[in-house]
């Protein structure tokens, strides 16, 4: 029984099979493919309710036999209908929590691979691409600063506009300054500028990782005994920690202009009013919570767009799923962190 006498093997194999026994005593060779011959009968008479028993085998047939058997693929189970039952939304909705959960792991192990190698960096400081460094807060910090302060000063002039529309209505048109200032300085202009840098930087880490995992270029680096931690990843995090802040003061400086020069249109409040109006009523301890919250967004944004990067497969599709998903991803734990720092410094009290 082997493959050049597959043909009459199977004739015999076919008259056998209703006798519920096939005696191999005669059989002098066996190969995969007679092996195969007697795995796919005592199959088809399993899945019939009329199991086939095998004597005569030697020990080496025997266990080829059990090893064809095993290698088989099993025939899918269909899953029996339940006359009434509601649809797989139940289902779908557990494996989309599973499949989320799977990846808040996969995220969070990357995350401390990323910080056992920054811990490492501190030990090591000469395994620092500066080089690298400087690109990136190129690329991912002083290249925004134009989006950013535009960005500032449209949302201080709409602040300012509407709450001058509000405040006319009690003749407390001088708190429009207030608004502004606390408003700008202690969450949106970090906020909205993590918001853009997660937009813009998040799904170009993804973007240019992804690229190099299609080419195989990251296993090319694992095997010349360079890590794509240390290369890829650590630059990009440490410029968008070093740069975040900066971008988001230039962000609150830039919407108290344009907050001032709305106040000044709108409520002839003089920029020298607004000034003094600022650093009587605005504690400085505003602007400070809104500049200690930027490391982390930078943290987030930078761990979330590499990790994306990583997680690209050898196509142009999955390169596109992954850079849209860094991006919502970033954007949503860049909010909620921020939520949760709200909770934290209302229950302080600070």
């Amino acid at each position: 029984m082997t493959l050049a006498t597959l043909k009459a093997s199977e004739k015999a194999v076919a008259a056998l099979e209703g006798k519920g026994t096939i005696d191999l005593s005669d059989v002098t060779e066996l190969d995969t493919a007679g092996a195969w011959l007697i795995a796919q009968a005592r199959q088809r008479a399993a899945a019939g309710g009329r199991p086939i028993q095998l004597s005569g085998m030697t020990e080496g047939q025997a266990l080829l036999i059990d090893t064809v058997e095993k290698a088989m693929p099993r025939p899918e189970r269909k899953r029996r209908q339940i006359p009434g039952r509601p649809g797989d939304g139940l289902e779908n909705m557990g494996r989309t929590v599973a499949a989320k959960a799977r990846t808040a792991f996969k995220a969070l192990g990357f995350f401390g691979v990323v910080v056992a190698h920054l811990l490492s960096l501190i030990i090591h400081p000469t395994r620092l691409r500066i080089t690298a460094l400087f690109y990136h807060m190129q690329d991912a910090g002083l290249n925004a600063v134009p989006i950013v302060s535009l960005m500032g000063f449209l949302i201080g002039i709409v602040l300012a506009f509407q709450g001058a529309t509000q405040l006319q209505q009690f003749g407390a048109e001088v708190y429009v300054v207030d608004l502004v200032a606390i408003s700008i300085l202690r969450e949106l202009g970090i906020l909205l500028t993590a918001i853009i840098v997660a937009g813009r930087s998040a799904s170009a880490f993804t973007a240019a990782i992804g690229s190099m995992k299609m080419r195989e270029e990251i296993d090319a680096m694992r095997v010349l005994g360079l890590d794509p931690i240390d290369r890829l990843v650590l630059p990009r995090v440490l410029a968008l920690v070093f740069l975040l802040p900066i971008l988001g003061f230039i962000a609150c400086m830039t919407g108290l202009i344009g907050g001032m020069l709305m106040a000044w249109i709108e409520l002839s409040i003089t920029p020298g009013m607004f000034q003094t109006r600022l650093l009587e009523g605005t504690d400085p301890v505003h602007a400070i919570i809104g500049l200690v919250k930027a490391p982390f967004f930078a943290v987030i944004i930078a761990v979330i767009g590499c990790h994306q990067g990583m997680q690209v497969e050898g196509n142009a599709e999955s390169l596109g799923q992954h850079t849209s998903r860094s991006v919502v991803q970033a954007i949503f734990i860049v909010i909620v962190t921020d939520a949760l720092f709200s909770i934290f410094f209302a229950v302080w009290g600070i």
